[in-house]
């Protein structure tokens, strides 16, 4: 577009000039010139201006230039020939002449989402001896030491080569002739995981000196030493160049490591051959262990600083550590004592294991052993005692017996005894109430003998009262009356009464006590 503007004033320029040519008028003609001046420097100017659209950059190469970059340098800071530092933004720019400057446009560079941006720097100063990448860029200047290329390689001092410094998710107008970029994920840690760092850069740490307890502190560096970091990374995203600082993941969860023969199909945990001991009376046989372990996210450097990640290494630095622990366990007890001591083999094993692997930075939490021995290998052994135990078995049944016995005869004795008591209990009740019987009817006998006496006398008395009024005669034939109305005795004479003398009143009362005590004899008083 410059380059047709320059060519058109020039068109235009010879064309007035060419037109003043064919007049004779001198003033016509210096007009002419003047004018073809005026429009050759208005196209000119404008053949300088130069278009960058929104999402654009305009990266400019000076190729007409007093003086030139110095040796080692292939970006301009002040003008020199070449590519320059200072690169165009949207709109329009002046003095930028076709013939002196060339004007390349670019993209603007977009990080996404979940993705950093790694630059590589191909100029600045040269990097500090004995690293591998540039300092990180001091904290708040990250954006302008990315897009101004002028600042980076002035004032920011910016150093060549791999920069650790790394560009989060955004736009940036970055010139392509002073950096390469590229994006990588985003480091993340998931749940149930730690990230251990591996630092490229940074200062070398100072050596530490001392005993096995120190060993894990002599492995590792303070975070911000170049080394692997005591300090973990936990759950979350990172904006980390990847290359400058090497992420090894390490799961915290429970992991389960099986030793069998059998197949096992499971969702988790690790299958490795059963463990073979061989116990101090000769017998060799296979023992199926399970070992319950997790990597402390404290201990996850330790880890990856002496066997470098929780997989090969660490599974084949298990194997060998719990296999000579089974084994030599095994080679102080018999194989008897091996099958029934299962319990004490577990928790000696734990300990043993504990110590050994916690210096690598693994925590055991169990262990458990299944199947001791087969058919095969333990086969006789086992039904020899299966015949000792069967044997006393029975000697104990036959014990228990016994003492069921001798309970059932103590027992037997116990409620004979308890049935006598009882009788003997019972038999003084009843003597007891005997005698309570007996002395009441005692008691009523002579209440009965006092009612009578007491009744006999009042009828005496009562008697002897009539007697003195109506005569001793009267009175009892009154008497007489009285028990032949009470006992309805038939007073019709049928006793014949002859005597002499005492007077005809005797004759009859004679003849009716007679009568009376014949109905007496023939019907008994009623009670």
């Amino acid at each position: 577009m410059s380059s047709v503007f320059l060519l058109a004033g020039v068109v235009l320029a010879g064309m007035i000039i060419a037109g003043a040519a064919q007049v004779r008028s001198l003033q016509v003609r210096i007009g002419a010139a003047v004018l073809a001046v005026l429009v050759l420097c208005a196209f000119f100017t404008l053949a300088s201006f130069r278009f960058v659209g929104e999402d654009a950059i305009g990266v400019v190469t000076k190729n007409i230039g007093l003086k030139s970059l110095p040796p080692g340098k292939i970006i301009a800071t002040e003008g020199e020939k070449g590519s320059q530092a200072r690169i165009l933004p949207p709109g329009w720019h002046p003095w930028y002449w076709p013939f002196i400057y060339d004007i390349d446009k670019g993209e603007v560079t977009k990080i996404p989402a979940g993705s950093v941006g790694l630059l590589n720097a191909k100029d600045g100063q040269p990097l500090p001896r004995d690293t591998a990448y540039a300092p990180e860029w001091p904290e708040g200047t990250e954006r302008q030491m990315a897009q101004d290329a002028e600042f980076f390689l002035g004032e920011g001092g910016g150093y060549k080569g791999p920069q650790t410094s790394v560009l989060k998710p955004g736009s940036y107008r970055i010139n392509p002739t002073l950096f390469e970029l590229h994006t990588v994920p985003v480091t993340t840690i998931k749940k149930a995981t730690v990230g251990v760092v591996k630092s490229n850069v940074g200062d070398r740490p100072v050596v530490l000196e001392g005993g096995t307890s120190d060993a894990g502190k002599r492995r590792t560096v303070k975070v911000g030493e170049r080394g692997i970091w005591r300090e973990p990374l936990l759950e979350g995203q990172y904006y980390l160049n990847t290359d400058a600082f090497q992420i090894t993941l390490i799961s915290t969860r429970k992991h389960i490591v099986r030793y069998t023969a059998a197949q096992i199909k499971s969702s988790g945990g690790l299958e490795e051959r059963e463990i073979m001991v061989r116990t101090s009376d000769g017998f060799t046989f296979p023992v199926d262990v399970r070992i319950e372990f997790e990597i402390q996210p404290g201990d996850a450097p330790l880890l990856v600083a002496t066997l470098g990640d929780d997989q090969d290494g660490l599974r084949t630095v298990m194997n060998s550590v719990v296999r000579a622990i089974f084994r030599n366990n095994a080679e102080s007890v018999k194989a008897l004592d091996y099958v029934k001591q299962r319990s004490h083999q577990e928790s000696q094993s734990l300990t043993m294991l504990k110590s050994e692997m916690q210096n690598l930075g693994v925590t055991v939490t169990g262990v458990r052993i299944g199947d001791v021995g087969n058919e095969e290998t333990l086969g006789s052994l086992l039904k020899t005692q299966k015949d000792r135990e069967i044997a006393l078995q029975e000697q104990e049944t036959f014990r228990e017996q016994q003492r069921a016995a001798e309970q059932k005869k103590q027992l037997t004795k116990t409620e004979q005894e308890a049935e006598e008591e009882k009788r003997l209990a019972t038999a003084a009740y009843e003597v007891q109430i005997a005698e309570e019987n007996k002395k009441q009817v005692v008691i009523a006998a002579e209440a009965e003998a006092e009612a009578v006496a007491i009744k006999a006398e009042a009828q005496a008395n009562a008697y002897k009262l009539i007697a003195e009024q109506i005569g001793s005669g009267n009175a009892a034939l009154v008497e007489l009356l009285k028990i032949v109305g009470e006992r309805n005795i038939s007073i019709t004479p049928r006793v014949m009464v002859v005597g002499q003398g005492g007077g005809s009143q005797n004759g009859e009362t004679t003849a009716l006590i007679g009568t009376m005590l014949d109905t007496m004899m023939q019907d008994p008083p009623r009670k």
